[in-house]
């Protein structure tokens, strides 16, 4: 009998407490709505010592706006039909790296929901044959992308650096493409390496005398375009020097350190017809 009544005890105690909770958890939300939390009687009451306490248990819940429509894939109403949208600039890679790695999660949705909008709305623009405003936008929202993905990188570039010494990046190297232009790819793991694989190997381009002669017409082009780019320069230095002869030769080394200055200062071209260069 006296086990019988212990154990009616115990479980009496514990529907007690199980009451208890369901009761708390069922009225605590409700004291933030009652007549004590806008300012009537009772615990809310100016002076009353547990006034806070319904907010103290109170948790903080931050969402965004319920929209249940494709509104969000559209510009604000006020900005359709402009010609011109003031925006500001992209952000840079110096305003980037200061923020935390949570902002900078935050910012990258922000801006992928502004990139599809504004891909959004080009696509609208050119179904009714409309002017987009200001479509410099979407390039401002993809450089601010690309300067994010920078500062991620460089930060898990450091990370991986710091841990096991290595970048953690998948290791890339030069190839070139069917018309042996060189580009530079990340390699890739395979279950048959490339020199055994027939099928691969077929696919592999074959330089032919096609293929030779159109490199050989590329390597031109970049010769001749360097050749061109250094032949601006020179007379560039050169009309300067002609123009002002007391400009100093240092800080043009130092603006242009591609060409020797102290060579073109003693060419015939870089003399004007002023008394300085009579001697």
């Amino acid at each position: 009998m006296a086990c019988l009544a212990a154990l009616r005890k115990s479980s009496f105690d514990i529907l007690t407490g199980i009451a208890k909770f369901e009761n708390l958890a069922v009225t605590g939300p409700r004291v933030l709505l009652s007549k004590s939390a806008v300012g009537g009687g009772g615990r809310g009451a100016p002076g009353n010592p547990f006034r806070n306490t319904s907010v103290q248990q109170a948790a903080c819940i931050h969402t965004s706006i319920n929209r249940r429509s494709l509104s969000e894939f559209f510009d604000d109403k006020k900005n359709w039909g402009e010609v011109e949208v003031k925006v500001g600039r992209s952000w840079k890679v110096e305003e980037l790296r200061i923020k935390s790695n949570e902002d900078l999660h935050k910012l990258w949705y922000v801006l992928l929901k502004e990139k599809n909008m504004l891909l959004t709305m080009e696509h609208a623009c050119k179904e009714e044959y409309r002017i987009f405003p200001n479509p410099e936008r979407i390039d401002k929202v993809e450089e601010s992308m690309n300067n994010l993905e920078r500062v991620v990188r460089e930060r898990n570039r450091a990370y991986w650096l710091l841990e096991t010494g290595e970048t953690g990046e998948r290791p890339c190297g030069p190839v070139r493409d069917p018309l042996g232009r060189k580009f530079t790819t990340q390699y890739a793991e395979y279950y048959v390496p490339i020199f055994m694989n027939n099928a691969t190997n077929k696919k592999m381009p074959h330089f032919g005398s096609a293929v030779n002669r159109f490199r050989r017409l590329m390597r031109e082009k970049a010769y001749l375009e360097k050749k061109k780019y250094y032949n601006r320069l020179r007379n560039h230095v050169c009309h300067l020097l002609r123009r002002f002869p007391h400009l100093s030769e240092e800080l043009l080394q130092q603006q242009f350190p591609e060409i020797n200055v102290a060579t073109l200062r003693r060419m015939k071209r870089s003399l004007g017809h002023h008394q300085y260069n009579e001697a």
